[in-house]
């Protein structure tokens, strides 16, 4: 993986992790169904106007919207708006790395090199260690709702494999024409005409979040990851969403006040180690055995 590569991954993870907190304000204001359709109301128009359609068919086009945007985010800022602390939501959705991984074995035939499977595994053991701060106090429905969300953002991982090497920032901003009225029949089926209304007393933190929902998560994060989703292996690129929790801590603790405890810093350094020998082991070793 080149350095450019990697530094695009990692600018993604930091808008990632800071959307955790962009979610969260938006939430407090906005109906989690509303707000799904206003991001992806945001990300297709103008755009649609200006990106030529991807050659992919309107039924991969609409698995992929319908995975990462109907299904993932749904049930992720349901459960947000349930309760699920930003700190914990951007760690509980990182199990997408281990179900992208299982997935790309069923339906890709990849096959992870040993050095990355030990990778996985410390990570997770980074992962349950900061669990360890909080699943006993989590509520079990937004819990399960955001592990839900988990698998669907995996899913979406290897739909957008399949694919192939196509334009994909158009392929992000084609699929975001899906979500919308999906998302607005449910908050008006789920929550009345009041959905709708209350967008009249929106504040500008609430408008600000929306557009940094849209443009950076979306157009911007899941743009560049769908390309680096082209360029390389599912099970080499997943990964480094393990980070996504380390930056989301940070940031719910600076801007909402969530506390990190002495087990959260211990675990996301154990993220970080785990990610290192992800992307760098298999590397380092074959350059061992050819010297």
């Amino acid at each position: 993986m080149s350095l450019r590569d990697i530094g695009l991954a990692l600018g993604v993870i930091l808008i990632w992790g800071l959307n955790f907190v962009a979610i969260k304000w938006g939430v407090d204001e906005v109906s989690p169904y509303m707000l799904t359709a206003l991001r992806y109301l945001g990300c297709a128009l103008p755009a649609v106007f200006f990106v030529r359609r991807p050659k992919v068919s309107w039924t991969l086009l609409i698995a992929y919207g319908t995975t990462v945007g109907v299904l993932q985010f749904s049930f992720l800022f349901s459960a947000m708006k349930l309760g699920m602390p930003a700190g914990l939501a951007s760690l509980v959705m990182q199990m997408q790395v281990f179900f992208t991984m299982g997935l790309a074995v069923l339906f890709l035939g990849e096959r992870p090199p040993l050095l990355r499977l030990l990778g996985a595994a410390i990570a997770l053991i980074g992962l349950g260690t900061i669990a360890l701060e909080h699943l006993g106090g989590a509520v079990l429905i937004p819990l399960v709702m955001t592990l839900s969300a988990a698998f669907f953002w995996a899913s979406s991982n290897i739909i957008t494999k399949r694919a192939g090497r196509i334009d994909m920032f158009a392929f992000v901003v084609w699929g975001s024409l899906v979500p919308p009225l999906p998302m607005l029949a449910l908050a008006l089926l789920l929550e009345g005409p009041a959905a709708v209304t209350s967008l009249a007393a929106i504040s500008p933190q609430a408008i600000g979040s929306i557009a940094f929902i849209a443009y950076g998560s979306t157009l911007f994060g899941y743009g560049i990851w769908a390309i680096l989703l082209g360029r390389y292996p599912a099970s080499l690129v997943a990964p480094f969403t393990l980070l996504v929790p380390v930056v989301g801590f940070a940031a719910a603790f600076v801007l909402l006040g969530e506390e990190m405890t002495m087990l959260e810093v211990i675990g996301s350094l154990l993220i970080f180690a785990g990610l290192i020998i992800n992307v760098f082991g298999p590397g380092l070793l074959a350059r061992r055995r050819v010297a």
